[in-house]
């Protein structure tokens, strides 16, 4: 194995986590996969010769050096990443490697860029977190559309999913969330992230076609409240639902709306969405919307084409930095075209 190509996937076992092994092999990586669960590790590599494995569970500092050892780059893929995170980026911090994560966990992205910052900056170590479809897509379409502008009034990011079939990480993550902010909501105006009571309200949002007019649970808040204002000066950034994945979610039990099930040869749902951001700056609008098929799916090539661009050496900033931040955002979502359809309008 090649210590300059060998990628440790974090999680691999999980859903999201499957669908980055088999990314990083497409495109030529050698894989170790980690996480806490030997047993299943060994599963995975039963179906896949061609990785290598190594147990680690995020409380034991050891293993977690001897798991990353010799790689080049690490992707944690392990929710919740409120308690996977940091372990998992002390790691990749002490062994001097690239950190990604697809964390959509709003306060475990706030904590990345509150507590690693300096470090990784000391330690001359990129950090990517949230380089997912919440956070990191979102965060990369509004980089994108502002173009020039290093700033603007307030940026919207509305997420038009047709269905939204969690997966247990999804539905744990989500847990730990709600419990942490002892059941309040949260949003990002006046430039802070701000806890509040607020019962949610529907209203109306109009999609590019094919969706159309739809309802949309306003401000139901993504990672993107976290990445965009990373880098960008803005004092409100609000996320918007789609009520149908919304009423999904709110499914605890899973009951009426189990995990996702492949509906293709490369293990995708048929779950569809679109991504529609609006950007208002100096009395004008800019524009952005990505189109694509499968949410966990699509995380796989966003995650694996970070990788590989700081393996390149083609990040732009040292040290914690949210996608848009650390690359060239226009040029990441052209490289994304055989799963995204993307347009740019200013």
């Amino acid at each position: 194995m090649s210590a300059k190509t060998a990628v440790v996937v974090y999680g691999a076992t999980g859903h999201t986590g499957r669908f980055v092994v088999v990314e990083l092999l497409r495109r030529g990586f050698a894989v170790i996969v980690s996480g806490r669960d030997a047993d299943r590790l060994e599963a995975l590599a039963a179906e896949r010769p061609d990785v290598a494995v190594r147990p680690a569970a995020v409380d034991d500092a050891d293993a977690l050096d001897r798991a990353l050892a010799g790689a080049a780059a690490v992707v944690n893929c392990a929710g919740p990443f409120a308690v996977t995170a940091g372990p998992v980026v002390e790691a990749a911090l002490r062994a001097g490697i690239p950190y990604v994560d697809v964390a959509a966990e709003i306060e475990a992205n706030a904590a990345m860029f509150d507590r690693y910052a300096d470090a990784a900056r000391e330690a001359g170590v990129p950090v990517v977190p949230a380089m997912a479809f919440y956070g990191g897509l979102g965060d990369l379409l509004v980089t994108a559309a502002m173009g020039e502008l290093t700033g603007a009034d307030a940026v919207q990011v509305a997420y038009g999913l047709n269905s939204w079939h969690p997966t247990p990480g999804t539905r744990i993550a989500g847990q730990v969330s709600h419990e942490r902010r002892a059941g309040r909501r949260v949003r990002f105006a006046d430039g802070a992230l701000q806890y509040h009571e607020e019962r949610p309200v529907e209203q109306e949002w109009v999609f590019p076609e094919p969706l159309g007019r739809r309802a949309v649970v306003a401000d139901f808040t993504m990672a993107d409240v976290v990445t965009v204002p990373s880098h960008l000066a803005v004092p409100e950034v609000r996320t918007h639902m789609s009520v149908e994945a919304a009423r999904d979610l709110r499914d605890l039990s899973g009951q009426d709306t189990p995990g996702p099930r492949a509906a293709d040869e490369l293990g995708r749902s048929d779950q569809t969405f679109v991504v529609d951001v609006r950007i208002a700056a100096g009395g004008g609008e800019r524009r952005a919307t990505a189109r694509g098929r499968d949410i966990y799916a699509v995380t796989a090539p966003l995650a694996v084409e970070a990788v590989a661009r700081l393996l390149a050496g083609r990040a732009r900033v040292e040290g914690v930095a949210s996608a848009g931040a650390m690359f060239d955002a226009a040029d990441f979502l052209r490289a994304l075209d055989t799963v995204l359809t993307v347009e740019i309008g200013r």
